[in-house]
C-alpha cells in the first residue's frame, strides 16, 4: 500500500455465470481504455484449504460462494479504489492451491472487478460504480466452461461434465442468477454494440 494516486477511480463490477462471456466484456473495456484499466479477477481469490488432500479437494464444491475469500477481495478492491496498489493472490486451478507468490496490481482510473460472484457480496457491490451482468444461455455457458476446464485446468471431459451438472448449474441457479437484480446493466451474450457504446460513454463521463 505504498503507491497512491490523487485520482477518482471508477470501479466496474462484471458478474455472470461461468462461461457467460465476462472475460470478453472485460477485455473490450480494457481495449477501449488501454493503460487506464486494472483488473481484479475473483478466480484468484479461492481459499487454499491447505489442510485437505488433493483427492479431498477434487470432491469439494468450488462453485459455492463460501469457497471464495470475499473479505480479502472486498479489502483489495477498496484499496485499489482509494488509489493504493495491492498484492493479489495467485491460484492454481490444476492443483487447487493458493500459491505462495502474489501478483502486484496497481491502482488505475478504471478498476474492473470480474467474477461470477462480483454482485453477491454487499461490501463488493457497494464499491462498484457500475454493476454489469453478462447474460448467456445455459447451453452456451456449459460448452464454454467444459472447453476451458479441459484445455486450461487439467480436467477430464467426464469430470468437467459431472461437475457442471452436480455443482456449477445448481450453484448458478441458487446464487449467481439471483444477483442479476443488482445489476445496473444486463449485457446480452451477443455483446450488443449499442450497450457497449453506452457503457464506454458512461465510463468516460465518470473519469472526466
Amino acid at each position: 500500500m505504498t503507491e497512491k494516486k490523487d485520482t477518482m477511480n471508477v470501479v466496474i463490477g462484471i458478474a455472470g455465470g461461468s462461461g457467460s462471456g465476462k472475460t470478453t466484456i472485460c477485455d473490450m473495456i480494457a481495449d477501449e481504455f488501454t493503460d487506464s484499466v486494472s483488473v481484479l479477477h475473483f478466480d484468484d481469490y479461492y481459499k487454499g484449504y491447505d489442510e485437505k488432500t488433493f483427492e479431498e479437494k477434487t470432491r469439494m464444491n468450488f462453485d459455492h460462494p463460501d469457497t471464495l475469500d470475499m473479505s480479502l477481495f472486498a479489502e483489495h478492491l477498496s484499496e485499489l479504489k482509494q488509489g493504493h496498489s495491492i498484492e493479489a493472490p495467485v491460484y492454481n486451478f490444476v492443483t487447487y492451491e493458493r500459491m505462495p507468490e502474489t501478483r502486484k496490481i496497481l491502482s488505475n482510473k478504471v478498476i474492473i472487478a470480474e467474477g461470477i460472484y462480483t454482485l453477491f457480496d454487499e461490501r463488493i457491490r457497494n464499491l462498484c460504480d457500475i454493476k454489469l451482468f453478462v447474460d448467456a444461455d445455459s447451453d452456451v455457458r456449459v460448452l464454454r466452461k467444459i472447453d476451458r476446464d479441459v484445455r486450461e485446468r487439467g480436467r477430464s471431459l467426464d469430470f468437467s461434465t459431472k461437475q457442471y451438472l452436480c455443482m456449477t448449474k445448481p450453484m448458478h441457479d441458487a446464487f449467481v442468477e439471483p444477483t442479476k437484480r443488482y445489476a445496473d446493466i444486463i449485457i446480452p451474450n451477443n455483446k450488443d454494440g449499442v450497450v457497449m457504446d453506452m457503457i464506454f460513454g458512461y465510463i468516460r463521463d465518470l473519469i472526466g
